[in-house]
């Protein structure tokens, strides 16, 4: 049995900050789960699909974000329980629906995650997602610990079947990949299927529907806002003339920081866990005790903004400060050196340079040591085929997010344009308008499905001219090895699933030239791109091996691996050329990692003298295996 279907309340168990999210919706009784994976939030994802095939819980990974907020929504509309998990970049793609979303609202409880993620551990961005809140109208709750993370979800549908709207559980990766101690609480027993009673004036979203709607929503919020006040998730510790006011994982720091300066009796903190909307009436008698106040967010100034607005209409005079240059960035997440430092500055005139932060990812004193493409990857031997056949032309690559972005850095150096998840597309049809190159755009097999697809039914529509090289993997790779549609779910042991072959979505979309490569086969490979390369208009070459560790976690037999024979003249095209990680030098000398290496061979048709050698041929005296 999966461990957080375990019903024993009052035990306790080590949890991840995910698993203890999930563990909080299953306590609640929910009954449709729906996600798109995105890192930090991927192990929420993972759990509800291992739980869905040992209990009732219906979980899909759907195409996209847009897509899971829309069954989701549905679902809660029948008066069922229903989670939808994201991370903030898909926040983005599944706004058109969430905003209208807010308007027609729910019955059962639909709670919204979204996983921020301050210094882009993952992602393309750290925007902070805390403005959807304020753009929807929706209520929002912030946990600062694992333990109230699984709390905060609990309760968070009570909240929206309380208020019949969306409540976002915002989080941050540093609660989405902590882990704790989580006390198990009972769960509630989930109501799978529902009821609908049609009612057009509610649900169907016309102008004359919206305009009532809308009221609908501001009185919704006003409600909200009430429950704000009272919310446990809103309290106050400490006494004295400072204030500190926080939310999320920053109330960690700020505790610490607080107890370390001694600075209890002198400063009072405000931890804001239901962040929107806010509880004016309870920060504004928290401002009231105070003669200066520090706002400590990560992010941008949204708790700062609205609590500075709470001061003007009370007429409050104290100092209230948080970003500023002398205090707290809008870049990258806190740590509690930082945090410590500033509030030493702030409330005791301390120096803020006595006491440096731990370093940043790629500033600690180590050795670099840049992501790359995994051993035996096949998007290696895809670009390097690419690379070959593009010889001789100017090229632009746009590319889209996945595993592949990877190969932007040396020795490949195959990406320069990327926006966001499905644009290799669409961008590529803008280069193919205004430059006189040739466009080779790359994305993924889970890219296609999720957003890519559009850009290239745009492309045939309008006649653009560019190659589009789908890398077709076999699974969601980037974010832990999730189905996506074209998946053979069979292999993982699954039925009941459909599978979509991209070739044949190709087909039907009207592209005038598509071919399938097995990138692993170079030669082939690289005449095949060449004659997409040279077609003019809009073509497709969909390069499908399965992913290497894919590959293994399915027990697909390994081939075996290779090493360097004595014919090798040390020339480096194998490493100068794939940059595979399964390459070392030993004593000025190319030697390959056995226990590393896959035995693609995509490397041994790269060497001019042919010396690199499968291990199951003889080796010849002298040779360093």
């Amino acid at each position: 049995m999966h461990k957080l279907l375990t019903d024993e309340p009052g035990k306790k168990m080590l949890l991840l900050g995910n698993e203890a999210i999930a563990r909080g919706a299953i306590e609640a009784g929910v009954a449709i789960t729906a996600a798109y994976p995105g890192t930090p939030s991927s192990e929420i994802s993972l759990n509800f699909f291992q739980m869905s095939q040992e209990s009732d819980l219906y979980f899909e990974y759907s195409v996209n974000e847009k897509v899971s907020l829309e069954v989701t929504a549905a679902a809660a509309n029948t008066g069922v329980r229903a989670m939808c998990v994201m991370k903030h970049v898909g926040m983005n793609v599944a706004a058109d629906a969430l905003v209208t979303l807010a308007y027609v609202g729910v019955r059962g409880g639909l709670v919204i995650l979204v996983a921020d993620d301050p210094f882009m551990f993952s992602s393309q961005n750290e925007q902070d997602s805390r403005y959807y809140a304020k753009l929807a109208g929706l209520p929002m709750l912030e946990p600062s610990s694992v333990a109230e993370a699984k709390e905060m979800t609990r309760q968070a549908f009570d909240l929206s079947e309380q208020l019949q709207e969306p409540v976002i559980l915002r989080t941050t990766t540093r609660v989405n990949h902590s882990t704790d101690v989580v006390e198990l609480g009972p769960i509630s027993k989930a109501e799978t299927r529902g009821t609908f009673s049609r009612n057009p004036m509610r649900y169907v979203t016309i102008p004359a529907v919206s305009r009532q709607l809308h009221v609908r929503l501001l009185d919704n919020l006003d409600k909200a806002m009430a429950v704000a006040e009272q919310s446990p998730f809103n309290f106050s510790e400490g006494s004295g003339p400072g204030g500190i006011i926080c939310n999320g994982v920053s109330y960690n720091y700020v505790a610490d920081a607080v107890q370390d300066l001694n600075l209890d009796g002198q400063v009072k903190i405000l931890r804001l866990g239901f962040t929107h909307p806010l509880p004016e009436q309870l920060i504004k008698d928290f401002l009231g005790g105070c003669d200066k106040v520090l706002i400590v967010e990560e992010g941008e100034p949204v708790l700062e903004e609205g609590i500075k607005a709470l001061a003007q209409e009370a007429k409050m005079t104290m100092t209230i400060s948080g970003k500023d240059q002398a205090l707290f960035s809008r870049l990258y997440e806190f740590d509690p050196a930082l945090v410590r430092e500033k509030i030493a500055f702030y409330f005791m005139g301390a120096d803020t340079t006595a006491t440096s932060s731990p370093a940043r990812p790629g500033q600690a004193g180590l050795p670099p040591r840049p992501p790359t493409l995994c051993a035996g990857c096949s998007h290696r031997a895809a670009f390097h085929a690419v690379k070959k056949a593009a010889e001789g032309l100017d090229v632009i690559y746009p590319t889209d997010i996945g595993c592949y972005t990877l190969g932007m850095l040396p020795p490949l150096g195959m990406a320069d344009f990327l926006i966001c998840m499905g644009s290799s597309t669409g961008t590529a049809a803008g280069f193919s308008r205004t430059l006189d190159k040739k466009v080779i755009a790359f994305c993924g097999d889970s890219t296609f499905f999720h957003s890519a697809m559009a850009g290239l039914v745009n492309a045939v529509f309008n006649r653009h001219n560019f190659t589009l090289v789908i890398l077709d993997n076999g699974t969601t790779a980037m974010t832990g090895h999730q189905p996506n549609p074209g998946v053979d779910m069979e292999k993982l042991g699954l039925s009941g699933y459909g599978r979509i072959d991209i070739a044949e979505v190709v087909k039907a979309l009207g592209v005038p030239h598509m071919a399938v490569i097995e990138p692993y086969k170079l030669k082939k490979s690289i005449a095949t791109l060449k004659e997409a390369f040279a077609f003019e208009g809009v073509s497709v070459v969909i390069a499908r091996e399965l992913c290497a560790l894919y590959a293994k976690s399915l027990k697909i037999p390994a081939m075996k691996p290779f090493y360097v024979s004595d014919r090798c003249r040390n020339h480096k095209d194998c490493i100068d050329q794939l940059g595979c990680p399964a390459f070392f030098i030993k004593d000025g000398r190319v030697a390959i990692d056995p226990d590393r290496c896959t035995g693609c061979a995509v490397c041994a048709q790269v060497c001019p003298e042919n010396a690199i050698l499968p291990i199951k041929i003889k080796a010849s005296p002298g040779d360093k295996i």
